[in-house]
């Protein structure tokens, strides 16, 4: 609705992952360096965790774009799965298909596709979103996939991403076994308020040239401290607030987004919730 009046491109907030609006903090680049090093350097376990909106699925989507052709990807979106849907899921994910519905079958399969990948000096990776809702016995089975592996490397990286549950699921002594093969880890924390400041004008200036612009949008001082009041730094809800504080500024004939408009879209929010 707003983006024609502001003569935007496309709407700054969008709550979709797109790669495009990926606002790289310092602690978003080092958890990238930490995906990017253990994949590359066949480290087997990554495990990367954060808050609810934080920008894991985002950094996610941003890492498959930068691995290359060279490495094989899987990316399971859908954790809660049996071992066996998450073996079956996995081999539809690298194009395999598999012709039983047998586990031992499934993990023929996937290590001969492996055995293959890494002849031709190539590399394989599975990224697990929302690991913390895996079931225990489907997380195990992440660990033995981790078995599979030559004497010199293992043959499949596995990228564990997941809320702070996800540590505490590992911290589980009946989960030793797996949390000590997690060699790569990292923790993302929400955003300062610089940060968010900068994120918005990120997010805005990427969706769309401000010179086109018939309103350009502006968030002033006191409309950033009401957002980073109410969001934390968490991208999420800085993407939630941001919108509707450009719908409020619309209804009001405005693209200069103010301390009151924010608190209005704050307020709408939390009647929503």
């Amino acid at each position: 609705m707003y983006k024609e009046y502001y003569r935007l491109a496309e709407e700054p907030f969008n709550l979709t992952p797109d790669p495009r609006f990926l606002f790289l903090t310092a602690q978003h680049m080092e958890a990238m360096n930490h995906m990017l090093y253990g994949i590359r350097m066949r480290k087997g376990f990554i495990c990367i965790t954060g808050e609810v909106g934080t920008g894991k699925t985002t950094l996610c989507r941003t890492l498959l774009d930068q691995l290359g052709p060279s490495i094989h990807t899987a990316l399971i979106l859908n954790p809660v799965l049996t071992e066996t849907q998450l073996l079956r899921a996995t081999l539809n994910e690298f194009g395999i298909e598999a012709m039983a519905y047998d586990r031992l079958k499934y993990m023929t399969t996937l290590n001969e596709f492996l055995l293959h990948v890494n002849s031709m000096g190539r590399n394989a990776v599975v990224i697990i979103d929302e690991a913390q809702d895996m079931p225990d016995e489907t997380l195990e089975m992440t660990r033995l996939l981790s078995n599979l592996e030559t004497n010199s490397q293992k043959l499949l990286q596995i990228v564990l991403l997941g809320q702070p549950e996800l540590r505490q699921k590992l911290g589980r002594r009946a989960m030793r076994q797996l949390a000590q093969r997690i060699t790569v880890r990292y923790h993302l924390e929400p955003m300062s308020r610089d940060e968010t400041e900068r994120y918005i004008r990120h997010r805005i200036a990427t969706a769309g040239a401000a010179a086109l612009q018939q309103r350009p949008i502006r968030f002033d001082a006191g409309a950033i401290k009401e957002i980073y009041r109410y969001s934390h730094g968490t991208p999420r809800l800085i993407n939630a607030v941001g919108d509707k504080a450009l719908l409020a500024g619309y209804v009001h004939g405005t693209g200069a987004i103010d301390r009151k408009l924010v608190r209005m879209a704050v307020r709408e929010l939390k009647g929503a919730a």
